[in-house]
């Protein structure tokens, strides 16, 4: 047998199961793991002996800024699926808010058209949902092979271009103002009736509007004044609604990027009664405070805002117990020129694709959490929500060899000019970390070694299984 590649001696790891063991790979598909040697020689052997090899990693919640029009001076799918591999992502899920934004099947082939050649990473992607303009086209999107949809609550949009608008102003030109109530009830109802899952952005646009315009006429300013402008109660609001409106449609409610540790308590008790509601949570809710805002400045801003330290405990708490399904990124970097202005000025949002797995392997080597609940978090659990496992997210023969090898034992400080994304910017630069994924192998082919990129892009747009 001639071998496209063949893992020696590794550890694997799934979420359920720790064994050794070898990979053979035939046609980028695992064709058989054994304890022995099989016969036939092999284009690429990989000797992991010392390492674990995990099913590789897939990130849900990616902001590449790419499309024909997109702000490529941020960041394209080229950088940001490179930073994805060197981090030991397989897939990415690409969020619908591209330019032109996935509102509909010709948008989506176009995404798909611009950034399939730039892929180092295999990709699916998300829906955009924006009511009465496009809930007809989204049977057809789901049809088409959108993984999911999603809706950005409390966000108005430009109608010319369909992209978000983060300082809407009532009265503004060309512009869809934030949908109401019934509105966002309807989307509800007709994602339901595609099958896919619904993901909303939590937070209250009017609630954050009146408490941010009461913050700006007194002389506050520190990270405090932000936790007041936008508290856990712009989540938790928009939260208990959504919960409630996936009560009365049947939708596959999903909570995006959750902060608020209240909101783990609140999904918990709604997944007890029965309704299909399920989150996910970013590492920088799970390694960032409030605390690191006088060290980091305006790169610790996102949307929702990284809160407190009992948040922090909560949401990792919510993770252990199965309330919080998995870990991604919400990578969505800007210029080291924006992040480095005023909290207040700064755009929301950072580099994190790369950074997140090294993050998660410093927890283990801490005791914090496993290696099997690393595979779960960043592999098994997401591939089962979007419908790709166990194509993706597993260690099964006859589905794709995509692993992440990692070394437990490499100890170094992070320095963010090593980043492959566009934007070398991060709130964990000169943070000692322990374990990194030392090779990453999509469908067979290596992708990444030893912290860098290997070969051109071989990613391929992937179809959800059902």
């Amino acid at each position: 047998m001639q071998w496209d590649h063949v893992i020696l001696n590794g550890t694997l790891v799934t979420a359920s199961d720790t064994y050794k063991g070898n990979i053979y790979v035939k046609d980028g598909k695992i064709y058989a793991i054994t304890e022995g040697l099989l016969d036939g020689d092999a284009k690429e052997i990989t000797d992991a002996s010392g390492k674990y090899v995990l099913p590789g990693f897939i990130d849900s919640h990616v902001h590449s800024r790419d499309g024909k029009n997109g702000a490529h001076h941020k960041e394209d799918f080229f950088h940001s699926s490179m930073a994805g591999a060197c981090g030991g992502v397989t897939t990415i899920i690409e969020q619908p808010n591209s330019n032109p934004a996935v509102y509909n099947v010709e948008m989506m082939d176009s995404l798909i058209e611009t950034i399939g050649p730039k892929a180092h990473v295999d990709f699916g992607n998300w829906g955009l949902c924006i009511g009465k303009l496009n809930n007809a086209d989204l049977p057809k999107l789901a049809e088409h092979g959108a993984a999911a949809f999603k809706f950005f609550w409390g966000y108005a949009l430009d109608l010319a271009t369909y992209q978000l608008i983060y300082n809407y102003k009532e009265g503004m030109q060309n512009v869809l103002p934030p949908l109401d109530d019934g509105e966002v009830y309807t989307i509800f109802r007709e994602v339901a009736k595609t099958g896919k899952l619904i993901g909303i952005h939590a937070e209250n646009f009017w609630l954050i509007k009146e408490l941010t315009a009461e913050v700006m006429a007194t002389d506050e300013r520190d990270y405090n004044a932000v936790l007041k402008s936008r508290p856990a109660v712009s989540e938790i609001t928009v939260i208990e609604t959504a919960i409630a409106f996936a009560k009365a449609t049947g939708a596959h409610l999903h909570i995006l990027h959750l902060a608020t540790g209240d909101g783990v308590e609140i999904i918990r008790r709604a997944q007890q009664d029965g309704i299909n509601v399920t989150a996910e949570t970013c590492p920088h809710y799970l390694f960032l405070t409030d605390k690191d805002f006088e060290r980091v400045g305006a790169q610790i801003k996102g949307y929702p805002p990284v809160r407190t330290q009992r948040d922090q405990d909560l949401l990792w708490q919510g993770l252990k117990d199965g309330i919080i399904s998995f870990v991604v990124t919400d990578h969505a970097p800007h210029t080291p020129e924006e992040k480095m202005k005023d909290y207040w000025e700064a755009p929301a949002g950072m580099a994190a694709i790369e950074t997140a797995s090294m993050l998660m392997l410093t927890a283990v080597n801490e005791g914090k959490i496993t290696l099997n609940q690393v595979a779960a978090w960043m592999s098994e659990n997401v591939a089962k929500m979007f419908d790709y496992y166990p194509l993706k997210g597993s260690l099964q023969v006859g589905t794709d060899a995509d692993l992440a090898i990692v070394d437990l034992d490499q100890e170094y400080i992070f320095d963010q000019s090593t980043m492959h994304s566009r934007t070398k910017l991060s709130p964990y630069n000169g943070m000692k970390m322990k374990g990194r994924v030392v090779q990453t192998i999509l469908r067979g082919i290596t992708t990444s070694k030893d912290g860098d990129i290997v070969g051109d892009p071989q990613g391929k747009w992937v179809r959800p299984l059902k």
